[in-house]
């Protein structure tokens, strides 16, 4: 049996394939290691979703491949000729052919190229993993999706929406839940259209999830507007219940209607403030996170102002900001593109932007005090979430897992900062 190293990019959807094959892996009777220095083979669970990321890809498995290495994810899915470039000897598997895991692992360690690209997994439920958090547990309720975004490659990677069966997902979070987890994601390429393909929608299943008794925090990951109208009542009414984080992943992706008709986005600026609105009224505190590209070929000075307004009206709490790059294969990358200095520009002004909403927002905070799930250990101290799901740093001496009471005393631009409360 061989050691391996597994290292994972991208969404919390790549962590989770990222877990799936080091849990097949074990299970395999292989062993894992923490350093490719390590190992007898190197496997990354890669993204594509912008060309600096690429260009990361590129550059990870051109430093793994002196061992036997596997090429998993989105990017050789995508973009199969770009990674056999770098590397014409690495094993290829696609996001929706984990199951093959352990044949592409045993055919690699024998110097033999093997490829599963093809869509084979009909559900990833169930699949053994090792987390990469012991108290974090992501749940794929999907994959694929229902758009045609002009600028995205995620549909080339993992091709039409599959919903997995809403009783299968309730039993896994179910041993998430058994296994010491207490958070749980729930994660795909889209969760607003989630469902739509086998008879059911996102809220029922975060009705379901909430339904089991045990103590737990539930976060929903990214939908897309464009599907938010049809749920958005039921979803509302779901985000009350205490054991879902009130937080929302909601790209808009831009301020412009004419951008967005470009982008085919499926939805409107409008259908953007309508979410936002009802949030707003029923909830008096909840995190909106949205995603914002700048310098998309259509996008003209005017586009651009739109979308510098639409911030400056909805102060978004977190704003993942992209300069737009042009993806192999996809339709915007055949327009004529933006210059590049321009861009930065566009971008800068973004970000200035975002920075200074971030912090006004979050100084709304300080003082605050309540309950908060601490789930992760780094650098600048332990790290929880409340009831927001806002981050919050302490320096006391508290373990990964449990529930303490803080209090906010300062802030920063992407985080809260405080102290556990007598």
């Amino acid at each position: 049996m061989a050691k391996i190293f597994v290292e994972s990019y991208g969404c919390s959807a790549s962590f989770a394939d990222g877990e799936m094959i080091s849990g097949l892996a074990r299970n395999g009777g292989h062993t894992l290691v923490d350093d490719s220095s390590e190992s007898d083979l190197n496997i990354v669970v890669t993204c594509s979703v912008k060309d600096a990321t690429a260009n990361k890809m590129i550059h990870r498995i051109k430093s793994l491949k002196s061992k036997p290495l596997v090429v998993a994810g989105c990017l050789p899915k995508a973009e199969q000729v770009t990674v056999e470039k770098f590397s014409e000897n690495a094993s290829l598997l696609g996001p929706n052919s984990i199951g093959k895991t352990l044949q592409i692992i045993d055919s690699a360690l024998k110097g033999k190229k093997q490829i599963a690209l093809d869509d084979s997994d009909l559900s990833k439920v169930g699949l053994p993993k090792v987390r990469l958090n012991p108290v974090v547990g992501i749940v794929e309720i999907a994959s694929g999706c229902l758009s045609e975004c002009t600028f995205c490659q995620t549909k080339l990677s993992k091709g039409d929406l599959t919903s997995y069966r809403l009783g299968d997902i309730v039993r896994q979070v179910q041993t998430e839940i058994k296994e010491g987890c207490k958070e749980v994601w729930l994660t795909s390429t889209d969760n607003g259209c989630y469902g739509f393909d086998i008879g059911t929608d996102l809220p029922s299943l975060v009705n379901a999830v909430t339904e089991i008794p045990d103590d737990f925090m539930i976060r929903v990951g990214m939908m897309n507007p464009m599907y938010m109208p049809r749920i958005k009542e039921s979803l509302i009414k779901s985000f009350s219940n205490d054991k879902v984080f009130k937080f929302l992943h909601i790209p808009v992706q831009c301020g412009s209607n004419k951008v967005l008709h470009d982008m085919k986005r499926g939805h409107t600026a409008e259908t953007f403030r309508e979410i936002i609105k009802k949030v707003n009224e029923e909830f008096e505190k909840f995190t909106i996170s949205t995603d914002i590209i700048v310098g998309f070929p259509s996008e003209t000075e005017e586009d651009f102002q739109k979308t510098v307004d639409l911030l400056d009206e909805v102060r978004p709490d977190v704003v993942n900001l992209s300069k737009y790059s042009a993806r192999p294969g996809t339709d915007a990358a055949e327009m004529k593109q933006i210059d590049v200095v321009e861009m930065k520009r566009r971008s800068k002004i973004i970000f200035e932007q975002i920075n200074k909403i971030s912090i006004e927002n979050n100084k709304k905070w300080i003082g605050w005090k309540g309950k908060v799930l601490f789930d992760e250990k780094t650098e600048e101290g332990v790290k929880g979430r409340n009831f927001a799901y806002k981050p919050i740093f302490v320096q006391d001496d508290v373990d990964i897992g449990q529930y303490h009471t803080v209090e906010i005393t300062d802030v920063t631009v992407n985080t809260l900062l405080g102290k556990i409360a007598s």
